[in-house]
C-alpha cells in the first residue's frame, strides 16, 4: 500500500524560493574582483536567478545542457547556483586552479555550451577556447563597463540578465534530473565527473544541517572560504539558503587579513575551509594580536587540522573546529566530528580525542569498515580497513560511465580511504588506500604518524610517505615543514614520536623542507613526495 501524500519534487529552486519568501531581506555580501563590497539579499538573488534562467533559455540552453563556471565565491556565482539548475540545465563548476590541460579536458568532456567566468579568470578561457568546440558563448561576470580588453567575443553578465525576465515560475522538474556536475581532482588518471541530482542536493542540505551537525540557523552569518568550485563549497550555498542565513562571500581574496576584515565587518559566526586556510588565519591572529570574534565555529575538511591548532582555536579564540569528512562523490559531506549527548558526558581528554577524528555519520549516509577478510570490522578504534558508504547523495556511477561500475553487489561505494571506527560511532581516517606504507607485510598509517608530529610545537606541517627498502619493501620517510623560529632536530622529533607509536613505525628518515607540494584543492600531493623520496633510503644502513 502506498502512502497518500503529495508527490512534490525536491528541487534546488525550492531552496531559493523558500529563502526569498521567508528571509527576503537577509543579506548576501560579496567581495568583487576589484575589492569592492556588494550587498544584495535573497529576494533580489531569486529575481536575478530568474533573469538568468530566462536569458539562458533565449540562448537556446535547455534541460540537460551544461553551463560551466570559472568563478569565485560571489553573488553572481550564487545566482548561477540556482538559476542554471532551476530551469533544468546543469551547473558545471570548474576549478580554475587545475592545470590548463585538466581544465580543457573537463570542459570538453562535459561539453559545456556556455561559460560564466570572473574577469580575472578570463585569460584561462582565452587560452583554451580554441580547444573547446562545444562552447558557444562566454559570459564575463561583470557589468559592461568592466569588460576587459579580450580576444573573446564577451557578453557582460549584467547585459545577459537584462535580456531575461523576473516573471518566471520555476518549473516542477523531475527531482531525479541532473542539476550539477563536479569533477574529481584527478590525482590518478583523468578527472571524473560526478553528476548530482536535484534530489541529492536538497537531501544533502536537509541531512547535513540537522541539529548537532552543520547546524546553521537564520541568525548565523556564514563565510564559506572553501570555493564554490570545490564540491559545491561543501554544500554551503544550499545549506545557508535553506536556513536563511546571511552569507558573506569572499571572492578571490582569501588571504588572512582580507578574511579577518570581513569577519569583523559583517559579524561572521561560521566559516569553513581547508587546513591551510585555517592555519594561515590562526597564524595571522598570533602575529597581529587580533581577535576573530564573533567567529565561533569553523568546518575543516580536505585533511585533519593539527591537534595543537584545534586546541589553540578553542582555548585562545573560542572557536570550535569541526572536522568534516567527505569527497566529491558524496556531495560531499559524509561525517562530522560533533559530540552526541552521551559523548559530552565523557572526560574532557576523551572528548578532545573524539573531536580529532573525522566524526560520525550524517543521517543519509551509511558507512561500514571491512577488515582484511571482508567482514565488518569491530568498533574498537583499532582495526582499520577500507571505508565504504552508501546513501541518497552518494554517486552511483561517473558521468558518461567513466571508470565503469563503481558499486559492489550490495550498492556500497569504496571511498579509497582506510579508516577505523569506535564504540561511539566516530570514524577516523588512517590513510588513503594508496598512501598506506606497507612495511614487511604490515601497514603503517601515514596519517597517524603525521598527526602525532603535528602535536609538536615546532612542526607546522608533516607528510609521511613510503620509501623503497630492500628488506622491508617500504619504510616511512617523513617530510616536515618547521614552524617559524628555531627548527627541531631529527633526534628531537624521533624522541617525541617514540612513546606514541609502535617502534617499527618510527620513520627511517625525517627531511626538513620549506613547503609541501599541494594540489588545486589544497591537499598534499603525496604522489609527488613518493616519487621524490622513493630512493631516499638507498645506501643507508638497514
Amino acid at each position: 500500500m502506498l502512502g497518500l501524500m503529495q508527490d512534490v519534487p525536491l528541487l534546488v529552486s525550492g531552496l531559493l524560493r523558500h529563502a526569498a519568501t521567508n528571509f527576503p531581506t537577509r543579506e548576501i555580501i560579496a567581495r568583487l574582483h576589484d575589492g569592492r563590497i556588494h550587498r544584495t539579499d535573497y529576494r533580489r538573488v531569486e529575481r536575478r536567478a530568474c533573469r538568468l534562467a530566462t536569458a539562458l533559455a533565449k540562448l537556446g540552453i535547455g534541460p540537460g545542457d551544461r553551463v560551466g563556471t570559472l568563478a569565485w565565491n560571489t553573488h553572481r556565482h550564487l545566482e548561477a547556483f540556482f538559476g542554471v539548475p532551476g530551469m533544468g540545465a546543469v551547473l558545471h563548476t570548474v576549478n580554475p586552479r587545475l592545470f590548463r590541460e585538466q581544465i580543457q579536458y573537463i570542459i570538453a568532456h562535459a561539453e559545456d555550451r556556455v561559460l560564466l567566468a570572473d574577469v580575472d579568470l578570463l585569460p584561462i578561457v582565452e587560452a583554451l577556447l580554441p580547444q573547446l568546440p562545444s562552447v558557444e558563448c562566454v559570459v564575463a561576470l561583470c557589468e559592461r563597463a568592466e569588460l576587459p580588453p579580450s580576444t573573446l567575443p564577451l557578453v557582460a553578465y549584467e547585459d545577459l540578465l537584462a535580456t531575461g525576465t523576473e516573471d518566471y515560475a520555476w518549473p516542477l522538474l523531475d527531482e531525479r534530473l541532473a542539476c550539477g556536475l563536479c569533477y574529481t581532482s584527478g590525482t590518478t588518471g583523468n578527472p571524473k565527473g560526478v553528476l548530482y541530482s536535484h534530489r541529492s542536493n536538497v537531501l544533502h542540505a536537509l541531512g547535513t544541517n540537522q541539529p548537532g551537525m552543520v547546524d546553521i540557523h537564520a541568525e548565523d552569518v556564514v563565510m564559506p572560504v572553501v570555493p564554490m568550485f570545490h564540491a559545491n563549497a561543501w554544500g554551503f550555498p544550499h545549506t545557508c539558503t535553506l536556513a536563511g542565513a546571511k552569507q558573506v562571500l569572499p571572492g578571490n581574496r582569501l588571504d588572512p587579513a582580507s578574511l579577518l576584515e570581513l569577519i569583523h565587518a559583517e559579524g561572521v559566526t561560521v566559516s569553513g575551509g581547508v587546513p591551510t586556510v585555517i592555519t594561515a588565519l590562526a597564524d595571522h591572529l598570533v602575529k597581529t594580536g587580533q581577535s576573530a570574534a564573533p567567529l565561533r565555529r569553523v568546518l575543516v575538511g580536505g585533511s585533519a587540522l593539527a591537534p595543537a591548532l584545534q586546541d589553540t582555536l578553542r582555548e585562545r579564540h573560542g572557536i570550535t573546529a569541526v572536522h568534516a569528512w567527505g569527497m566529491t562523490e558524496i556531495s560531499p559531506i559524509g561525517t562530522l566530528s560533533t559530540l552526541t549527548a552521551a559523548a559530552q558526558t565523557l572526560p574532557p581528554a576523551d572528548q578532545r580525542e573524539l573531536l580529532r577524528k573525522q566524526g560520525r555519520e550524517v543521517f543519509g549516509v551509511e558507512m561500514k569498515i571491512v577488515d582484511s577478510t571482508g567482514k565488518v570490522a569491530p568498533k574498537d578504534g583499532l582495526t582499520f580497513g577500507p571505508l565504504l558508504v552508501r546513501g541518497p547523495w552518494v554517486a552511483a556511477r561517473y558521468f558518461r560511465d567513466e571508470g565503469g561500475d563503481v558499486l559492489d553487489a550490495e550498492g556500497w561505494f569504496n571511498t579509497g580511504d582506510v579508516a577505523t571506527w569506535d564504540e561511539h560511532g566516530f570514524m577516523k581516517i588512517t590513510d588513503r588506500t594508496k598512501d598506506v606504507i606497507k612495511s614487511g607485510g604490515e601497514w603503517i598509517s601515514s596519517i597517524d604518524l603525521e598527526n602525532v608530529l603535528l602535536e609538536h610545537p615546532k612542526v607546522a606541517r608533516a607528510a609521511a610517505v613510503g620509501a623503497f627498502h630492500p628488506k622491508w619493501d617500504e619504510r616511512p620517510v617523513v617530510v616536515v615543514v618547521p614552524t617559524p623560529g628555531e627548527p627541531p632536530t631529527v633526534e628531537e622529533l624521533l624522541a617525541f614520536l617514540a612513546p606514541k607509536v609502535a617502534k617499527w613505525w618510527l620513520p627511517d628518515a625525517i627531511v626538513f623542507v620549506d613547503e609541501l607540494p599541494l594540489n588545486a584543492t589544497g591537499k598534499v600531493q603525496k604522489s609527488v613526495l613518493r616519487e621524490r623520496y622513493w630512493q631516499h633510503l638507498q645506501g643507508q644502513p638497514g
